[in-house]
């Protein structure tokens, strides 16, 4: 076994790409860490998410501390800059999409348990305090990440690429 060169990831990802109908898109509410932004950001490029919404204090993806992460793939990506969360999840339901927030909440359902439809916007929110009652109330569904650690939660940005890994696994395996 050898790692693959250039050619042969091109290769090995073709088929996933192939086989990944719907659409992925992020809301990023008041998410204030640059370097958390742009790990988001590389993983929303990676898993080919299609929009990305941002509100409140959420970084630009042309800050400097941002692309020190996301390493140029802010190029693959369409944003939008709105001004509150609750904006931001009507103009993802606006452009077609069903709004899931992850985040560690009493009535929250594990995501894999979610029934997700052909394009889920995965919505997280600020590092310490997570997202508002007002965003949680205007979502179409609250789910949250098993964790079987000590740990009782993650990194948002390692929280988002989670999130984001399951609606693409979820569609890979599951006929909508």
């Amino acid at each position: 076994m050898k790692q693959l060169d250039g050619t042969g990831m091109k290769r090995l990802h073709r088929e996933w790409r192939r086989r990944s109908e719907g659409r992925l898109a992020l809301v990023l509410d008041d998410v204030q860490g640059p370097f958390n932004v742009g790990a988001i950001i590389r993983t929303a490029a990676a898993l080919r998410a299609d929009d990305v919404w941002l509100s409140g204090r959420t970084p630009d993806p042309e800050d400097t501390k941002v692309g020190k992460t996301a390493l140029g793939t802010q190029r693959y990506l369409t944003f939008h800059r709105v001004d509150d969360g609750v904006h931001a999840i009507a103009a993802a339901r606006a452009a077609g999409y069903q709004v899931v927030a992850v985040e560690l909440a009493d009535e929250a359902v594990p995501l894999h348990e979610v029934r997700l439809t052909e394009a889920t916007c995965l919505l997280v929110g600020h590092e310490d305090r997570g997202c508002t009652p007002g965003v949680l109330a205007a979502v179409d569904a609250v789910a949250f990440l098993p964790l079987l650690g000590r740990v009782g939660s993650l990194n948002v940005a390692t929280a988002a690429s989670i999130a984001c890994y399951e609606v693409r696994r979820a569609g890979w395996t599951t006929p909508r």
